[in-house]
């Protein structure tokens, strides 16, 4: 490493200042040349330390420090791939990260760039799995209210496991040995970098199954009635991705009754607390799963005789009663006979009764009867009281019109009385224009205006000479005898 080191360099050193003698370089040029030795020689590397100064930036990048006894490196690892390492890093930790090696300028300081990291020794792991479960457990997911019962006898049976393994074999034996069953595989890979998912989506894939119309996928698989996810076993290591939160939250929220058998008896995941069931073993799982069915018919057998041997005992007891109270009741015969007379007794007296009271309504009958007072008498009654009606109506009709007409003429006089012809009797003359209007006012004539003059004894037409309110009266003319002691108006 050093020797190729050493070549770069001098390879750098004789294209800057040719052959004469040691190389200048800047900050900048050696730091990009340690730069690209680190990454090259380096490019892909696991190491083996403790965590140590963790934190984590606001953009998501994760700074912290690997340390062993004797040595420190910088790790970072960035925020698009934070989230694919499958645990939390922590202070105290000891891992096996993988990545590449690198180094900052700004700082003249190599580090490694995490692309990957595992909790290294089972004492850490197991620590790991504790804080893990306390989480869990603290959100509800191993809550004993959640479980769910397992079907007694269920149709279908959906197992989740290596299709390679010894472990569906095993299932499918058991249970065709118990009781046949419809079984589905759906195969995963049950440990590895990506099991924990596989796992995950093929306990969501079987609850999606019944969400289609009919109850049935795509390919028309129906919906698993009991969930199996099984694995042999191994070590804690192998046995990881049933740790995993995915897999533990999917068994969680599985809607069809889950049984986790994974390792042996000894064995213990978190998919076990949050399963509906845990078996020891994916044998004991079968078994959960189904009942015997030898057992099952014999038990149904046995059921069945002891139905008869209780519906027998219960006819016989139910004939016994029925004799014995059968013993105790009367004679029929003599009780319909009773019943018989004493129905003959009372539709007698009720046809009795019935005539009677028709008698009696009968009479009372007749007796309104005679009360009504015929039609013709009503009629002549009510036209001897319209004639008197008629009588009373004329001479009120009469009176009215007497006491109208000497109403009417009353006015009649007194508005003759008002009438402007008894002023002209009394030898006045009324004055009137054109339009017959009535001239009240020497204001309005004027020299020239043709005037009409009414007498009580007809009228005369005129003109006016003059006019006006200074004129001065004239001097009345020595009345001869014969003239008309009214005068003339001009």
């Amino acid at each position: 490493m050093i020797d190729n080191t050493s070549s770069i360099v001098d390879d750098e050193a004789a294209r800057l200042n040719g052959d004469q003698g040691p190389p200048i370089l800047s900050v900048a040029e050696i730091s990009a040349l340690l730069k690209r030795t680190v990454e090259d020689t380096f490019g892909r590397v696991r190491v083996r330390g403790e965590i140590s100064g963790f934190k984590r930036a606001q953009s998501g990048h994760m700074y912290f420090t690997l340390k062993d006894e004797t040595a420190v490196i910088d790790g970072v690892c960035w925020r698009g791939m934070a989230g694919c390492l499958g645990l939390t890093p922590e202070d105290g930790l000891e891992v096996i990260v993988t990545g590449r090696l690198t180094t900052y300028p700004a700082r003249s300081r190599y580090q490694i760039v995490v692309e990957g990291m595992e909790v290294a020794g089972e004492g850490a792991l197991l620590k790991l799995l504790e804080d893990r479960r306390r989480k869990l457990a603290a959100e509800g997911l191993f809550d004993l209210e959640a479980k769910q019962e397992l079907p007694f006898l269920p149709d279908v049976i959906g197992v989740v496991t290596s299709e390679t393994g010894a472990v569906f074999h095993d299932i499918l034996h058991r249970i065709s040995d118990r009781f046949p069953r419809r079984i589905l595989l759906w195969p995963v890979t049950v440990q590895g970098k990506n099991a924990a998912k596989k796992i995950a989506a093929a306990i969501k894939g079987f609850n999606r199954l019944g969400r289609k119309q009919g109850g049935k996928g795509k390919k028309g698989l129906p919906r698993p009635d009991v969930l199996i996810v099984a694995r042999g076993g191994g070590s804690l290591e192998d046995l990881m991705a049933f740790n995993e939160e995915i897999v533990v939250r999917a068994a969680a929220a599985s809607d069809i009754p889950l049984i986790s058998a994974v390792g042996h008896e000894t064995d213990t995941t978190l998919i076990d607390y949050a399963a509906d069931q845990r078996a020891p073993t994916p044998t004991a799982a079968a078994e959960m799963a189904v009942p015997v069915r030898a057992d099952l018919l014999a038990q149904v057998e046995d059921d069945g005789a002891r139905l008869i041997n209780a519906v027998t005992r219960l006819i016989e007891d139910g004939r016994r009663n029925l004799d014995a109270m059968a013993r105790g009741l009367p004679d029929l015969r003599r009780l319909v006979g009773d019943f018989t007379q004493r129905l003959d007794d009372w539709t007698e007296r009720l046809v009795n009764a019935v005539r009677v009271d028709l008698d009696s309504r009968r009479a009372e009958l007749a007796r309104l009867t005679a009360k009504i007072p015929k039609p013709q008498q009503q009629l002549e009654h009510a036209q001897r009281q319209l004639k008197r009606e008629v009588r009373a109506l004329k001479a009120a009709g009469k009176a009215i019109v007497a006491e109208r007409r000497g109403d009417l003429k009353q006015a009649a006089a007194l508005l003759e009385s008002f009438s402007y012809q008894r002023v002209l009797e009394r030898g006045f003359a009324l004055i009137t224009g054109q339009g017959e209007r009535p001239i009240s006012s020497v204001k309005e004539l004027s020299p020239g205006m043709p005037v009409s003059m009414r007498f009580q004894d007809g009228e005369a037409g005129a003109t006016v000479n003059g006019a006006g309110p200074a004129a001065k009266p004239r001097k009345a003319k020595k009345r001869k005898d014969g003239d008309d002691p009214q005068g003339t108006l001009l």
